[in-house]
Formats: structure tokens, C-alpha cells, sequence
């Protein structure tokens, strides 16, 4: 789960748009996720990286921007009888 806003904070209040990359830092076969930007910010938060590498508090390695995809999927469906049957199962296997 991702969060539904850029991590960035602006005069104190946090972004309002929705976050369009993933940003990790890549450390030889490694790769840590550091949070997630707006393309608007996107430059702001190579800077603030790259100045957390120098003072040695994130890993040295390179900044990477991986675009999100929306992706949607109706495969999961729920019926309230559905809920009934699986009780009723698992109270069958209690006992």
C-alpha cells in the first residue's frame, strides 16, 4: 500500500497531489524504498537525498524514480452470502 499523497511537505502543509513515482535508492543488487513524489517535486527530493547521502543518514547509492501505474482489477468480489459460507466452514472445521 502506498500512501495517496507526494511525501513532500510545503510551508507545513503536505502535498495535495497524487504521488507519480516511487523513489528508491539503488546500492549495488540493493534497492530501498524512500518514499513517493509528485512530478512537481521530483527535483526537490533528488536534492534532499543526495544531502541526506552526504550527511551519511541514506545509504550511497543511486536516486531512481520508478513511474506508479494505476491499475485496477475486478476479480474480487464480495456477496454477503459469501461471508455466511465461510463462517459456516470455519466453525465446522473448530469443532
Amino acid at each position: 500500500m502506498l500512501p495517496d499523497r507526494c511525501s513532500i511537505m510545503e510551508n507545513g502543509k503536505q502535498c495535495v497531489n497524487p504521488p507519480e513515482f516511487v523513489v528508491s535508492v539503488v546500492v549495488e543488487k540493493d534497492e530501498y524504498m524512500v518514499g513517493v513524489t509528485c512530478n512537481k517535486h521530483k527535483q526537490i527530493v533528488s536534492g534532499k537525498i543526495q544531502s541526506l547521502q552526504t550527511e551519511e543518514k541514506i545509504p550511497h547509492g543511486k536516486i531512481s524514480f520508478s513511474a506508479l501505474k494505476a491499475v485496477g482489477t475486478d476479480c474480487i468480489h464480495a456477496d454477503t452470502d459469501d461471508f455466511v459460507q465461510l463462517d459456516t466452514q470455519l466453525s465446522k472445521k473448530l469443532k
